[in-house]
């Protein structure tokens, strides 16, 4: 912990230095409700009910599609941040709900998480769990690590496996909090999707009234959806 500590403390003491890796999250969709997940999500609705319509932008466009294997979709403004979403990131850090629907210890360790053999991560992703796990070394170059000790050491092992380049955080809503409430993330993206889910996982509750220190840098729009860019201010 001693190490994550310090590499916590640098983290927050780098502001207005350019060159140092930062903690972003991107391409996060929510609901104009602000839900970033619907309600009841299992292994066969792993985004809760509702919840696929949140990234029906996605598919959309051409990066999107290329996860798919196709070579077609729109480049306009949505592919722009979608393609944004992976540039300069060397690392990537999500909660166990994201790697998968399994809860509590271990007891089937064939899961390997939704992507198949060959995720689309391609570099060292870290798995905030209270359940040890060996590494999962998969095609592509992704391996999944299993992080007990907390967003901190997550955060600090990330950087480190990332080289200079910047962590990417992922979801759920649950684990971006985590990194609000500590003051971590950087920057973030938010797509705000013009859908009402009525319930589910919302992004900003238990913030205690919301973040804070955060100033909007850009917002645009496409005909699906609105993007919203936050960057920490202090």
């Amino acid at each position: 912990m001693a190490g994550a500590a310090v590499a916590v403390a640098a983290h927050g003491e780098r502001e207005g230095v350019a060159e140092m890796p930062k903690l972003r999250v991107h391409n996060f969709s929510i609901s104009i409700d602000g839900y970033g997940a619907g309600p009841d999500q299992d292994v066969n609705d792993p985004l809760g009910v509702g919840g696929p319509l949140l990234h029906e932008w996605v598919f959309k466009t051409r990066t999107g599609l290329r996860m798919l294997g196709k070579e077609e979709g729109d480049e306009g403004i949505d592919d722009r941040f979608m393609v944004q979403g992976d540039a300069g990131i060397g690392a990537t850090i999500m909660g166990r709900n994201m790697f998968g629907p399994i809860r509590g210890p271990w007891t089937d360790e064939s899961w390997k998480g939704w992507w198949g053999d060959n995720p689309p991560y391609h570099h060292q992703v870290f798995v905030l769990t209270h359940h040890a796990r060996a590494d999962i070394p998969m095609e592509g170059g992704t391996t999944f690590h299993f992080v007990t000790d907390g967003i901190e050491a997550a955060l600090s092992r990330a950087f480190e496996a990332a080289d200079g380049l910047d962590v990417r955080l992922g979801g759920g809503a649950a684990t971006i909090q985590q990194y609000l409430r500590a003051r971590l993330i950087d920057e973030m993206h938010i797509a705000i999707v013009p859908i009402f889910l009525g319930a589910g996982e919302r992004l900003f509750d238990h913030l205690d009234g919301g973040p804070t220190g955060y100033e909007c840098v850009e917002m645009v729009s496409s005909s699906a959806v609105t993007h919203a860019r936050f960057a920490r201010t202090k």
